[in-house]
């Protein structure tokens, strides 16, 4: 195993791994999709601050949309000026367009232990392997299950046959990231085109179709995964959007 390797597994695979072990094992029910959720709900509570920034973030330069056109539009013919333009323009709002980008960095790797756990964590023989030798986490078996209708251990299809409950949830997760995506989308006044607006309709054209893609790209993904990912993923994106609601109500109020 090598060094990151190793860093990876002691960081976050093998902390993650037991935290959701404790959550099934002693939560009452011993159901594993409430002890997916309520380890989904630890992790967003935890990186909070992060996304609260990143949300703001991604508002205010919706909002800086117009005067970032009148910028690329007066300086069409001169990159440097424009990049310029743009360094000052994010300075004067207190604007860091790149802090919208630091919560998914870090989501990543997380994202990547939970698949790791759900996509072969919960056979007996790697059970054994990565719990923590003490007895509070010991454990032989889990059953993978959710309200008892879910199997989270299976994909959207089982023995060639589709899962519609698993398909029903991975559909609620493209649901959940569209609506998640179109709440921070900036507004568009709809206003007569012109020639010299045709680098503003690009972008708008292009945040759109955004919109409606990573969703369906989003389904994509998740339809040959274990629908463990696909229930962290909807209760993550659930998260998100009650977080963006409150922020953008708090903003308006104060606006």
């Amino acid at each position: 195993m090598s060094f990151l390797s190793g860093l990876f597994y002691a960081i976050l695979y093998k902390p993650i791994f037991n935290l959701l072990i404790l959550f099934y094992k002693y939560l009452p029910g011993n159901d594993f999709g409430v002890a997916i959720i309520i380890l989904t709900i630890l992790i967003k509570a935890v990186l909070y601050p992060l996304g609260s920034k990143a949300i703001r973030s991604q508002r205010a330069l919706s909002e800086l949309q117009p005067k970032m056109k009148e910028i690329q539009e007066k300086y069409k013919n001169d990159k440097e000026k424009q990049v310029k333009a743009m360094m000052e323009l994010y300075q004067k709002e207190k604007i860091n367009p790149f802090s919208g980008f630091l919560p998914i960095l870090i989501q990543l790797p997380i994202l990547f232990a939970l698949y790791r756990v759900f996509w072969k964590g919960m056979e007996p023989e790697v059970l054994s392997s990565f719990l923590y030798n003490n007895p509070i986490f010991h454990i032989d078996k889990i059953n993978q299950s959710f309200l008892g209708a879910i199997n989270l251990g299976h994909s959207t299809s089982f023995g060639g046959q589709l899962v519609w409950a698993n398909v029903i949830l991975v559909i609620l997760v493209g649901i959940s990231q569209f609506i998640q995506m179109k709440m921070v989308m900036p507004k568009i006044k709809k206003t007569s085109r012109t020639k010299g607006d045709s680098l503003g309709q690009v972008s708008n054209v292009m945040q759109k179709q955004m919109v409606y893609f990573l969703p369906i790209f989003t389904v994509f993904i998740l339809w040959r995964l274990p629908a463990a990912l696909g229930l962290y993923w909807l209760v993550t994106n659930l998260f998100s959007i009650i977080q963006q609601y409150f922020i953008f109500k708090k903003r308006a109020a104060q606006n």
